[in-house]
């Protein structure tokens, strides 16, 4: 009975042949069967195919709301956009794209609250696979504490990945505990050395992401992380969350955005 329902739901989700692809396997479809939003399936279908995702890297992204999470911090057509494969040019690009928030990094099974910046690296270290997979795609490991050396002081970097559609790298420096304006500052200052000793001519200016244990709206308000489009910060969540906290999450910051949206549109006032 279990194969006859199973093959029920995907003639119903997939009525017509064409939109079966042969680079996934039954069980991919299996999966995609039970997701209802037929744009969030079709979403699905394409990420899977396009980075050659196995059943148990799709069977997570469509776990941890990978499409919802993108939804949730850019609108549908910047969604639809990146499924799409974006070809706009480079310059047009928003990194924004790239980027997720919440990052979900369950698979490094840290013991719950009692791990150190140092212990959450050298996981993210040995389940590379699994975080470049939650990176999002194009991304491409470069190196762990990289060295940025100026004329007076040498600097080192947590993570450096490069970005081969935005063609730019991408610090990361892990922070535990809340987000500060001093953890800003830092990140500012090693995307503004890295562009002028490590970027190369054909590079793109280079993206600097803070992944911390928790975020701070107030740094983010009143720092440079409101108006730069190279710098962002980011909450990683160590452990699986239930999908009604995800949902929580999820609806917390579609609240944030359609205020700053709504902040955004407001009108100055005009003297008669």
């Amino acid at each position: 009975m279990t194969n006859l329902r199973q093959m029920r739901r995907f003639y119903e989700a997939f009525p017509k042949r064409e939109t079966v692809s042969l680079e996934l396997s039954w069980s991919h479809y299996v999966h995609l069967a039970r997701i209802e939003q037929d744009a969030a399936r079709h979403w699905y279908q394409q990420e899977a195919i396009q980075q050659g995702w196995s059943v148990r890297a799709l069977e997570r992204q469509i776990s941890t709301l990978y499409y919802e999470r993108l939804l949730s911090s850019q609108d549908r057509a910047a969604v639809e956009h990146e499924a799409e494969q974006n070809t706009a040019p480079l310059a047009q690009q928003d990194a924004r794209q790239y980027l997720r928030d919440p990052y979900v990094l369950d698979f490094l099974n840290l013991p719950a609250g009692r791990y150190l910046e140092a212990d959450l690296e050298r996981a993210l270290i040995d389940n590379l696979q699994d975080f470049l997979l939650e990176l999002g795609k194009g991304f491409a490991f470069v190196e762990r504490q990289q060295r940025i050396r100026t004329e007076d002081q040498d600097f080192y970097v947590d993570l450096v990945f490069y970005h081969f559609k935005l063609k730019c790298f991408l610090l990361v420096d892990l922070k535990l505990g809340k987000l500060t304006h001093q953890d800003v500052g830092q990140m500012d200052s090693y995307v503004r050395i890295y562009d002028q000793h490590r970027k190369g001519d054909d590079d793109n200016p280079t993206i600097g992401l803070i992944l911390c244990s928790q975020k701070s709206e107030a740094v983010v308000k009143y720092s440079v992380l409101t108006d730069n489009l190279q710098m962002f910060a980011a909450k990683y969540l160590p452990h699986l969350p239930t999908e009604e906290e995800l949902r929580r999450e999820l609806e917390h910051e579609r609240e944030r955005v359609q205020q700053q949206i709504g902040q955004a549109g407001t009108p100055g006032e005009t003297d008669e």
